[in-house]
């Protein structure tokens, strides 16, 4: 079976995702340190959980990249980062709400892209 056009683009940007993920999974006070330091320490579970999310979603790519995945990775992306706008403006939680909704719109707009080839 041939590989679709923009089947290598879908799986570069799975492996940054996979790598983002296991980072935050396993490194989540690095990650905090540079993203957020004010980020509360008794919720790093929350960046936990993300990366997680992240690991098993950009996994799903990188072994099916193909459209109806795509898409479905894209309209998790969007889901997260609109769940992020109740927190934009908070102090505790703002600049990480605010990150992490940014990098899931771009990786959301990233995967479109990469299904043009």
């Amino acid at each position: 079976m041939a590989e679709r056009t923009g089947a290598p683009a879908v799986r570069a940007l799975a492996a940054t995702g996979v790598a983002a993920g296991v980072a935050l999974l396993t490194q989540p006070g690095r990650v905090l340190a540079a993203v957020d330091p004010a980020f509360p320490r008794e919720r790093r579970w929350l960046v936990r959980l993300l990366g997680a999310r992240l690991v098993a979603q950009h996994g799903a790519l990188l072994i099916r990249p193909e459209p109806g995945v795509v898409t479905a990775a894209v309209g998790v992306e969007l889901v997260h980062a609109a769940s992020m706008l109740p927190f934009a403006a908070s102090s505790r939680y703002g600049r990480a709400a605010r990150t992490s909704a940014a990098v899931a719109l771009a990786t959301a707009g990233l995967a479109r892209l990469s299904q043009r080839g």
